[in-house]
């Protein structure tokens, strides 16, 4: 009963059209009330208690590092130097936005971001160069997918901080999938979009020019490697880390690029600031549905009904990974994060499942939901930013899509590709 009580409230109240954060608290409330223990002061001092925690405060600086580097030319340089490295090649395109979504991914951390910037820098040059639309846009929203799984990704944050893991290790575990993720893209863009670049125009490899595209790249391409490097060497924690990255990046892009200025500033901060609070409102939000879950024993009521297949840990990562995809395909990617977490990882650590390895799995299949519609976040941001029709970013996404779905279950039926080399890094 009070597992139907928190699905069928959180339900109700977003099908409504009721914003995520206040649907958590509404299921809140009702769980409160189902207990016999509505209390508004406890609501408010989990609220608060959601919120104030030192590690989320690497969300807003990540955002405020990816705000600016796109507005600060940092993109651009990174897709500049990748078409100088792989432009001349049949498709290379496609194999640019690749590359520069793998080193946006390890500045910004964020799908929604990257998207926008190379949606912004890439599609306009496969346009002059008669690649199909819909199928390069297709190809930035899954390539903007890497995002969530590569280290500094944000919502590995928001998963450790509600899974109660060390962020750092989570960072590191997601490289070698991640990767992955961006070899199936290649492999896919190959086989499937051959025809669409057949008549493209190829220019030639010009070593002259890569070598002053890598000159001028040099302070775009080092980020990564600050980053990185920083949290790897025990220099800084993940949210000193974003703190770097915000800072290097605007010394970036005001002192050496020029893109900005001092006075875009204030716009870049609002706009961080707008985006970072929302998702600290479902944070806190989703504190209050968290701490009711445990109370109600909802975890233990859950493992009940897994219980045929505890033993079998293969099927039930298959379970979960299905019942997660379900989920993405209805929700963002923040709220599936928070709600699902304190619901499942009771479950995964007394089924014997590593929490580090299943917290990649998870992100990975919620990051296949920012392209699976109906919601698809990064598919409305390409669609957008690209001017493409909503339906052609789709049609042309499908094979990335199943790319990276096949991806994922393999990584589910072999979980030595994850657990074995994050032993290398961490």
């Amino acid at each position: 009963m009070t597992v139907t009580i928190f699905l069928a409230s959180l339900c109700i109240a977003m099908f409504i059209g009721m914003p995520v954060a206040f649907a958590l608290l509404v299921c809140g409330v009702s769980l409160m009330i189902h207990l016999n223990s509505f209390d508004v002061q406890i609501l408010a001092q989990n609220l608060v208690s959601g919120a104030d925690n030192f590690p989320l405060m690497a969300i807003p600086f990540f955002m405020l590092a990816g705000e600016i580097m796109n507005k600060g030319g940092i993109s651009q340089q990174i897709v500049k130097v990748a078409n100088a490295l792989l432009g001349h090649i049949e498709g290379g395109l496609g194999y640019v936005a690749i590359i520069a979504a793998l080193i946006l991914a390890s500045i910004s951390g964020s799908a929604a971001a990257d998207s926008a910037a190379l949606a912004a820098v890439v599609i306009p040059m496969m346009r002059k160069a008669n690649y199909n639309v819909g199928r390069s846009a297709g190809l930035i929203a899954g390539a903007a997918c890497i995002a969530p799984i590569l280290p500094p990704a944000m919502p590995l944050v928001l998963f450790g901080v509600a899974a109660q893991l060390s962020i750092t290790k989570l960072f590191f575990t997601g490289i070698v999938p991640g990767l992955i993720m961006a070899l199936s893209l290649v492999i896919t863009w190959k086989l499937v979009a051959r025809k669409d670049f057949a008549n493209s125009p190829r220019t030639k490899f010009d070593l002259p020019v890569l070598l002053a595209a890598l000159r001028e790249s040099v302070w775009a391409l080092t980020l990564p490697f600050v980053i990185i490097g920083g949290m790897k060497t025990g220099m800084f924690t993940p949210t000193e880390a974003a703190v770097v990255a915000s800072v290097v990046a605007l010394f970036v892009s005001v002192f050496i690029y020029r893109g900005m200025k001092f006075s875009d500033l204030p716009k870049i901060l609002l706009a961080s600031a707008k985006t970072a609070s929302s998702i600290m409102l479902i944070v806190a939000a989703s504190m209050v549905s968290a701490w009711l879950i445990t109370i109600a024993d909802i975890p233990s009521q859950v493992t009940e009904m897994m219980a045929p297949f505890m033993d079998n840990r293969l099927l039930l990562m298959v379970i979960l990974m299905i019942l997660v995809f379900a989920v993405g395909t209805a929700l963002d990617l923040a709220p599936t994060v928070l709600i699902l977490t304190p619901v499942l990882m009771p479950l995964v650590k007394q089924a014997g499942i590593d929490p580090y390895y299943f917290g990649i799995m998870f992100m990975m299949n919620n990051a296949i939901g920012l392209i699976t519609p109906p919601v698809g976040t990064v598919l409305n941001v390409v669609s957008s930013v690209a001017r493409v029709n909503l339906d052609t970013v789709i049609k042309g996404m499908f094979p990335f899509l199943v790319a990276e779905t096949v991806v994922m279950f393999l990584l589910v039926v072999f979980p030595q590709f994850v657990t074995v080399p994050a032993r290398w890094f961490y």
